[in-house]
């Protein structure tokens, strides 16, 4: 007989073991569930295939994202709808990370997606809600997000009790969103969205109105009876509006939805209406599933099978005919190592649908859990039930339950909620992770596993004995994990567990260190028994076994037995400096400030003595706040009001299209790049014969595809290779690329191409290539005061002090959700090919498509309809995908359609630079600066870049806001074997103001003053010049900033409580920031650049079309409430389809926070054109005429309704060199300006921090849209937050790039947000900022706020230097960026990290951080 999935033909080899269990047992090959209430059968099914790309593959269900591929993002949620048995029958809602849940998973169950929850014309209210409270802005993770959100509020509504139960602490503290990430929006909007579904009375009732029938009921209430709600989440007001002006004019042929209408605000209170949120009337539970018997599954092909058992007897028969085959619970282990480490599993076997292994023994009555001595946890339990089933059982039993709460701790900040509603503690024990959380609370707490073998029968496991070495444990090979037995102390016994754990990010983090302490005492308080088990500091969860030995006997309160135990620490844990995973001295400290906090914890609980409150506590978070003034005084009929974005429904919907999402091309090729796995190597061979064949590539392109001058590329000089000739110098170059049938296959074929490498010496650091003199020719200079006219060392020696310092700061991912993506489409006729790209920059991807292809740029349509983030990554880093793509495209002569993982996007798309600055200021003894010179190096990577770009505009903000009229900056760019650097928010400017503010700390600290004084004392004064020499005109409100800030956030008082804090608190310190930050507007000395056309078409009917070369990441809505504004139409009259190359010829990137400012004067002349032209008819019909009638008129009397709108920024000039005060030009067009101030409470035993509160008042001039630029100032600073204090990039010693996903690079979460968050705008000046001559007298603010998450930074740093001077260190705190918690830790100076130092002892640091 045959399989079911190969019918009449032999059975495969690799299944022959199985196959009298397949044709007896597993006889069904067809998977049954319901996607959206719809019925899907599916037939033998792709066996690779996981959830998301089943539902992608389905027509018209796009809007579930691929972000990362290892459930690390989000952006894949998706909510299965299930039977709980355990609550009768009550239907749960889970959320799943679609990239790595089993396709198998969803047999029997209901799969709800973004799609069916509702539309554009019919939302679900969660999906109206985040719209217009502005919680989507580039929109890629929003489908994500609103999945999370929908399954906590379905779960909300208890159908029994017909009660709606929701609370700020289930949305913000229970780590439902702490598996979702979101790069643009600084998450605060979001959680506004999410807190106005709690009700006043979070136990009212709700009144059943329908039968709940997808896409409505009969009873449903009518749109346009929908109540009215007043509210200000938050207390901020963060909200949309009412549709009331939507209906404005007759400008449109059609009534649109509710996706932007202009908003009105009265006295800062914004009113809106929301779509009442009914639980009854939502998608139903398929009635069918309720009746679907569990059947045994087997499908696949002849290379891989999965199957899915249904009793814990098929498991074991399995296991003892084939011990290889692969057991599957959530897979969030087993898809990541398919997916990033190429492994095979011939039989996958997916175990979540046996029911014998998700029994867990809760007690039911409070007599059993009184009497309970063990909790046995089923093998297959959701680590999410096991985490509340500890949380509910630990209330109950209080201090003997230590063990149970010790295991809650550590799974509610296990992974994500997606990941913790799939993965199991088996899961978790077998793949004996040398870092998992939960392996070292069983191993204290002396828990047992169970397991079973056909064979063998029952097996018992110790925990103490169960790891064996890294990746190896005692489980035989052909056994089955059935159970975890968890003893529980006796009540009078006096045991304490507790549990621990440090990671870069509190939420969503692999440990750093964890660690699960158990001791119990005598009745003479001596140690009876002990046990420190660590994680993270082994190749296996591990125990302290010498302490454990020395602390047996001891009285535990007894100073001499904490510090028996430190020393005994430092002698388990003796690391070498090189210890692989690095940071060997923070593991070793962690190690033992853990067992110190431990310790004084044991004295509480077991009531021994007093001890320090602060000590035994760990950071808290609460539930976030904060306000924007959303008053506007500036406020017309379209600009300046709050308008949602005016793709926001669409992206909460899924309807939004991102490139991914285009519909398959007749004929389409998938391209999947080769990629150098060496940093700097000779090519010996690269054999692309293995790739090519049935189920992998057709074919491929490499460097003999094209010219040596095609292969040429650069954005400034041409000096890097599309692909690799000979030689590589990076990991992560591009040697060529294979295109197949399908993505998948196109992978495999990657994969498949052997390459033959020679290794070449590796320059990665920017120290390494300046001691080999590896540079990028520059030579650009800043001269100001004696450096052009005199000497700088007679400018230093007139100087009372001088001070000296080395300043670094690290790059940073640009972790945009969309990776690059890119489809190109060739035409027969003429050659010409239609390229779609995910690019801020359509005229330079046209310009290399047409290189490379041969065929003039008038045949080359470069079109963007939106992208999913970009941050800079997509300026020039997006060309080589859509010009390989091209190239592949004309030699197949069909579609080719790229789009890049997680991990090779951060491989070949480059960061912010890393920075290395020499500084030398020199001041009077009342602060006043008087000199700067510096030297300032950037890693620009293997090729030129931007990076000189970038270095220009670092060099001119190196000064921030502050006068020095003596200065000599000189730039230097680094040549180095990391990836090439690139743009990014701020480009330069964030990590020149880190330098600034770096040496104002020092002066501050050096002269005994205050910083916020030695600030305010050297703030620029109007006429007064920069180092570039543009004069400081009467747009200059920093000073007014900094008073009002200093003001209205008690900058003095809450300094004086901070240390007031501090005298009391030993372990805890707290900080304080306020800075300043000055940006410059326009592409800097890329004088071609400032420039921008536009294109507005009146159409008969009064419906207007837009065209100009901005890029969408929010910009079309601000350019059409320009053009409504201009041409008196409602802004749902305007339309823009995308950015295209034969629409705008010649685009400037939308980049350097410019894109506002130059499309909108663009999009202005070209209304202005218009409105001349108009001018005779609406004097004729009056000003109360619609558009339609206006046009119609005018079209009939043959006036031209297109019109071509241009403008490039006036007074902008300067010329590099040039030092003459009298003939030198603007460098730029104004600066925006801001300022930030920071509270962070700090962590001194573990380096852990949270921000307190955060303060931000901007000056953006008139705002064109303040939901926007609020929008841009929050998720600006939460990015430079990243910036500075946890995104660190890493690379391995030969160059391999380390942090390449969100596994091991962390950007801030929902929980790394200020606690209380407070953002203005500067609302008047003298002038009315008519001096700017900008659109609409608004300024650009994408980039200058980003800045401002130094504060944080330097918050750490005043909270360090309160510690540090407790702990009687002197010396001067350097503290470089990102100040990470191993930085902050290893710069406290306290006796625990004195004892736990590593020598280096001629080693190297595991790691390589390359700034």
């Amino acid at each position: 007989m045959s399989l079911p999935f190969v019918p009449r033909a032999p059975v495969p080899l690799v299944f022959h073991k199985l196959q009298s269990i397949i044709e007896s047992e597993f006889t069904e090959s067809t998977l049954h569930f319901y996607m959206n209430g719809t019925k899907i059968e599916l037939p033998n099914p792709n066996p690779d295939w996981t959830l998301l790309d089943f539902i992608r593959s389905q027509h018209g269900m796009k809007g579930t994202k691929l972000g990362c591929g290892e459930g690390g993002c989000g952006a894949c949620t998706v909510v299965l709808q299930s039977i709980d048995s355990r609550k009768n029958g009550r239907i749960k809602h889970i959320a799943v990370n679609a990239c790595l849940f089993p396709l198998i998973g969803v047999v029997g169950k209901h799969l709800i997606t973004i799609e069916g929850l509702g539309n554009v014309d019919n939302p679900h209210p969660l999906q109206e809600r985040m719209a217009k409270l502005h919680g989507s802005q580039c929109g890629f993770c929003t489908p994500g997000i609103v999945m999370s959100l929908y399954a906590l509020i379905r779960n909300a509504f208890d159908p029994i009790a017909n009660a709606f139960i929701l609370s700020e602490s289930d949305i913000e503290l229970e780590g439902h969103l702490d598996g979702n990430l979101c790069r643009c929006t600084g998450y605060k909007p979001i959680l506004a969205a999410a807190k106005t579904f709690i009700l006043e009375d979070i136990k009212a009732k709700i009144t059943a109105v329908s039968c709940g029938r997808p896409g409505g009921c009969c009873r449903d209430m009518p749109k346009n009876e929908t109540a009215t709600q007043s509210c200000s989440p938050e207390g901020s007001s963060e909200d949309a509006a009412s549709d009331s002006a939507a209906s404005e004019g007759e400008g449109r042929k059609t009534q649109t939805s509710p996706e932007a209408p202009p908003l009105a605000s009265e006295q800062g209170s914004l009113q809106f209406n929301f779509i009442p949120y009914q639980p009854n009337t939502e998608l139903i539970f398929p009635p069918a599933l309720r009746k679907f018997k569990k059947r045994a599954i087997c499908y696949g092909n002849d290379r891989k099978i999965w199957l899915c058992p249904t009793t814990l007897q098929q498991v074991l028969q399995i296991k003892k005919l084939d011990p290889t085959a692969k057991l599957v619970g959530g897979a969030s282990e087993v898809q990541v190592e398919v997916r990033f480490k190429d492994s095979h599993f011939a039989v996958s076997v997916f175990v979540a649908e046996v029911d014998e292994l998700a029994e867990m023994n809760l007690p039911e009555t409070e007599e059993k859990c009184a009497s309970m001595t063990e909790l046995i946890v089923g093998a297959n339990t959701p680590l999410t039930d096991l985490e509340y089933a500890c949380k509910d059982i630990y209330k109950k039993l209080g201090r003997r339950g230590l063990v149970l709460e010790a295991c809650r701790k550590q799974l509610r900040y296990f992974a994500g909620r997606q990941i913790r509603n799939t993965a199991s503690l088996a899961g978790n024990l077998a793949t004996a992770s040398p870092i998992s959380d939960m392996n070292p609370v069983l191993l204290a707490a002396g828990a047992t596993v169970l397991a079973r073998s056909a064979i063998a029968g029952e097996i018992l496991l110790p925990m103490d004995s169960f790891f064996l070495s890294y990746r190896r444990t005692s489980l035989p090979e052909d056994s089955v994990i059935t159970g975890i037995r968890i003893p529980i102390p006796q009540a009078e016994s006096q045991v304490v567990i507790k549990a621990y754990k440090q990671a870069k990010r509190k939420d969503d983090d692999i440990a750093i260190v964890t660690a699960a302490f158990r001791v119990e005492l005598d009745d003479a308080g001596n140690v009876k028994n002990i046990s420190l088990a660590y994680g993270g500091m082994a190749p296996f969860t591990t125990e302290a076994r010498i302490a454990r030995k020395s602390l047996s006997g001891l009285k535990w309160h007894d100073p001499r037995t904490l510090q028996e135990g430190l020393e005994s620490l430092s002698q388990d844990f003796d690391f070498n400096f090189g210890v692989p995973g690095g940071m060997a001295t923070y593991r070793r400290t962690l190690a033992l400030s853990f067992f110190f906090r431990f310790w004084h914890e044991v004295v509480l609980e077991l009531g021994l003595g007093d001890v320090d409150k602060d000590l035994v506590s760990e950071i808290q978070r609460g539930i976030s706040f904060g306000t924007r003034d959303n008053h506007n005084p500036h406020e017309q009929r379209v600009v300046g009001k709050q308008v949602p974005h005016l793709s926001a429904l669409k992206q909460n919907t899924g309807q939004a299209e991102y490139l991914d999402d285009m519909p398959k091309q007749h004929r389409e090729l998938f391209g999947a790049l080769v990629l150098s796995t060496k940093a700097h190597a000779r090519l010996l061979e690269v054999d692309w014969k293995p790739a090519i064949g049935p189920g992998l590539a057709v074919g491929y392109i490499d460097k003999n595809d094209l010219t040596i001058d095609q292969n040429m590329w650069g954005s400034v000089r041409k000096d890097e290779l599309f692909m690799a000739d000979g030689e590589v110098l990076s990991h992560g170059q591009t040697i060529g690329m294979v295109y197949a049938e399908t993505a998948l296959e196109a992978q495999a074929a990657a994969r498949a191409v052997r390459v033959i490498y020679e290794d070449r010496p590796v320059i990665l650091t920017i120290d390494e290539a300046i001691e080999a003199k590896s540079f990028y020719t520059h030579g650009r200079q800043l001269r100001k005061g004696a450096a052009i006219q005199g000497s700088m060392e007679e400018a230093f020696s007139r100087c009372d002090r001088v001070f000296e310092g080395t300043t670094r700061i690290g790059g940073q991912e640009h972790f945009y959700l969309e990776t690059n993506a890119a489809l190109a489409i060739p035409h027969i006729e003429d050659g010409n090919m239609e390229i779609w790209s995910s690019t801020q920059n359509t005229m330079e991807t046209q310009e290399f498509v047409s290189q490379v292809t041969g065929v003039p740029s008038n045949r080359i349509n470069a079109r963007v309809k939106r992208m999913g983030g970009a941050f800079g990554g997509k300026e020039s880093r997006s060309v080589p995908i859509a010009c390989l793509c091209a190239i592949a495209a004309k030699k197949e002569r069909r579609p080719v359609r790229c789009m890049l993982n997680r991990d090779e996007d951060m491989m070949t798309s480059g960061q912010r630079h890393p920075i290395q600055a020499r500084w030398r200021v020199g001041v009077m003894k009342d602060g006043k600066l008087m000199a700067l010179g510096a030297d300032i190096y950037n890693n620009a990577g293997y090729s030129y870049d931007m990076s000189a770009a970038v270095m220009d505009r670092c060099c001119t903000h190196v000064d921030n806001c502050y006068e020095i009229p003596n200065v000599h900056i000189r730039g230097h760019l680094c040549r180095t074997n990391t990836h090439s650097n690139t743009a990014f928010r701020g480009f330069g400017g964030p990590q020149a103001m880190f330098i600034a503010e770096s040496y104002m700390s020092a002066v501050a600290e050096g002269l005994g003053i205050s910083i916020h004084e030695l600030r305010m004392k050297n703030l620029y004064k109007q006429g007064e010049l920069t180092p570039f020499l543009q004069q400081i005109d009467v747009d200059w409100h920093i000073p007014q900033l900094m008073k009002d800030v200093h003001e209205e956030c008690r900058y003095e008082e809450r300094r004086s409580k901070n240390a007031e804090f501090n005298k009391k608190n030993k372990w805890k310190k707290r900080g304080i920031s306020l800075v300043p930050v000055k940006f410059g507007l326009s592409f800097a000395t890329a004088l071609h650049l400032n420039q921008a056309t536009a294109s507005v078409k009146i159409f008969a009917d009064g419906s207007i079309l837009l065209h100009h070369g901005g890029t969408e990441m929010g910009l079309y809505t601000k350019m059409c409430q320009v053009a409504a504004q201009e041409l008196k139409v409602p802004i749902d009259a305007i339309f823009t389809q995308d950015t295209a190359s034969y629409h705008s010829a010649n685009a400037s990137p939308t980049a350097a926070s410019s894109g506002s400012d130059l499309n909108g004067m663009a999009v202005k002349h070209a209304c202005d054109q218009l409105n001349e032209r108009l001018a005779p008819y609406w004097l004729k019909f009056g000003p109360d005429a619609t558009m339609k009638t206006i046009a119609h008129a005018a079209y009939v009397d043959r006036v031209n309704l297109a019109a071509e709108g241009f403008w490039k920024m006036p007074r902008i000039g300067y010329t590099w060199g040039n030092y003459d005060v009298n003939t030198v030009k603007p460098m730029y067009y104004y600066f925006t300006q801001g300022v930030g101030c920071s509270e962070v409470e700090l962590d001194l035993l573990t380096g852990d921090h949270t921000v307190l509160r955060t303060d931000i008042k901007m000056d953006v001039g008139r705002s064109i849209n303040p939901a926007i630029d609020y929008g841009q100032i929050e998720g600006a600073f939460v990015q430079g937050q990243g910036l500075f204090t946890m995104e660190e990039s890493l690379w391995t010693r030969s160059g391999q790039l380390f942090t390449r996903g969100p596994g091991t690079y962390k950007i801030p979460g929902f929980s790394d947000i200020p606690q209380e968050f407070n953002v203005s705008f500067l609302q008047d000046v003298p002038d009315g900022w008519k001096s700017l001559r900008s659109i609409q007298s608004s300024k650009g603010t994408g980039e200058p706020p980003l800045f401002l998450g130094s504060t944080v930074l330097f918050a750490l740093r005043d909270a360090l230097v309160a510690a540090r001077k407790m702990n009687g260190v002197e010396e001067y705190l350097t503290l470089d960026s990102p100040a990470t918690a191993e930085k902050l830790r290893l710069a406290v100076g306290d006796d625990i990290l004195k004892m736990s130092i590593v020598e280096k002892n001629g080693e190297e640091n595991f790691f390589v951080a390359v700034a």
